[in-house]
């Protein structure tokens, strides 16, 4: 008899105390779903641009592409630091069949705080409009570090590389897992970049790997710009690359440029490329990036995007 009480005693026991587990292993009362969303890393998959007036206007972006012969499938805005996710302008890009791509630019904070925590209920926030949005996302965080001309590139690499890894894993424990983190360098050959390794977050925090080159002058070539840089990626990374931020200006010759640069992706195997169609100042460095309206620029669009990127719906 004393040994079935005990027994009962143990079961209630046992009972009890899964009852008393249960709650606490259970998301919290109201607590918004996890999103997941990803993106196929397929070669020659992506057309994307950054587009001078979006956002907040669509319409740059769809004049674009009417001029390359194809509605880009990924778009592009650069965030200034304290500034929210753009939910307006990202929900008028999953409306037109295309996912957003955001550059933030921590220029007016500080690395080393951000790794730290310091502003960690802004990012928050933000990283709960993007779950929220529950559609794919690429994120990129402080683009071009290893060049000199932003902020970000002025700290040690080691403190780049806790603020990216503290961003994201923030991110991923607010429930936005629906985001493709982008680590943007620049390539060799510009002034004053740096090999890329030091910035390196590890492979556990990064989707793709983005490239930013130009075509400055005539002798620029995709061997010249980008074949070293995506030699080094390969040397510690096999993350899928995108040529993240590119242009062919009117002095290095358009037409040729843009043809070398499709059959440069093809050759490297890159996911695709993002054209910076914007209109700088004059000069030999800032040129009018845009292709429309320039009947060469737009026939050799025309001509990489028949010849060397995958059907508009491959990405899906």
């Amino acid at each position: 008899m004393r040994s079935r009480l005990v027994l009962l005693l143990a079961v209630a026991m046992a009972v009890a105390a899964i009852a008393f587990t249960i709650p606490r292993l259970l998301p919290p009362h109201g607590a918004p779903p996890v999103a997941h969303a990803s993106l196929p890393p397929r070669l020659a998959s992506y057309l994307g641009a950054f587009a001078q007036g979006a956002p907040p206007a669509y319409r740059p972006l769809q004049n674009f592409g009417n001029a390359a012969g194809r509605q880009p499938n990924l778009v592009g805005y650069f965030s200034g630091w304290a500034e929210p996710f753009d939910s307006s302008f990202a929900n008028s890009v999953n409306a037109h069949g295309a996912i957003v791509f955001v550059q933030i630019d921590p220029t007016y904070a500080s690395i080393a705080g951000i790794a730290g925590g310091d502003y960690d209920s802004y990012l928050r926030s933000y990283a709960d409009s993007v779950r929220a949005y529950r559609h794919p996302v690429v994120i990129g965080f402080g683009h071009e570090m290893n060049g000199t001309w932003f902020p970000c590139s002025r700290v040690r690499p080691a403190i780049f590389v806790a603020a990216w890894r503290h961003l994201v894993t923030l991110f991923r424990n607010e429930g936005a897992r629906n985001v493709t983190w982008l680590w943007t360098i620049n390539a060799e050959g510009r002034t004053g970049v740096r090999p890329p390794h030091q910035w390196w977050p590890g492979s556990d925090y990064v989707s793709w790997v983005g490239i930013d080159g130009f075509y400055f002058r005539p002798s620029d070539t995709f061997q010249s710009i980008f074949a070293n840089t995506i030699k080094q990626v390969r040397s510690f990374t096999n993350k899928p690359v995108l040529v993240s931020e590119t242009a062919a200006g009117p002095a290095a010759g358009q037409f040729l440029k843009i043809e070398n640069l499709f059959s440069g992706m093809d050759r490297y195997r890159t996911l695709g490329l993002v054209w910076f169609d914007i209109n700088q100042h004059a000069g030999v460095y800032h040129q009018d990036w845009r292709i429309e309206g320039h009947q060469d620029a737009e026939a050799a669009f025309r001509f990489g995007v028949r010849d060397h990127l995958r059907p508009a719906d491959a990405f899906q």
